[in-house]
């Protein structure tokens, strides 16, 4: 049987500092300091629950991240 992989390393970042910032400059951000996905999502939009390691949501309400989380 193969071994299970480890799933990849988030980065050591806060995903909580992005709430207030602009969402555009928020998702470029949080490139540069290492997520390999970055979600943008409107309030109250239907998502899948899946953890994926790697990825920041943010939910962004007239432009700006209103709450943030990995995931």
């Amino acid at each position: 049987m193969s071994p299970i992989p480890s799933p990849p390393a988030e980065p050591d970042d806060d995903a909580a500092a992005y709430t207030g910032l602009e969402a555009d400059g928020a998702a470029r951000l949080a490139r540069e300091r290492g997520w390999s996905e970055v979600r943008q999502l409107e309030p109250g939009s239907i998502i899948t629950m899946e953890y994926r390691a790697g990825r920041l949501n943010f939910e962004v309400d007239g432009g700006t991240v209103a709450r943030s989380w990995k995931g």
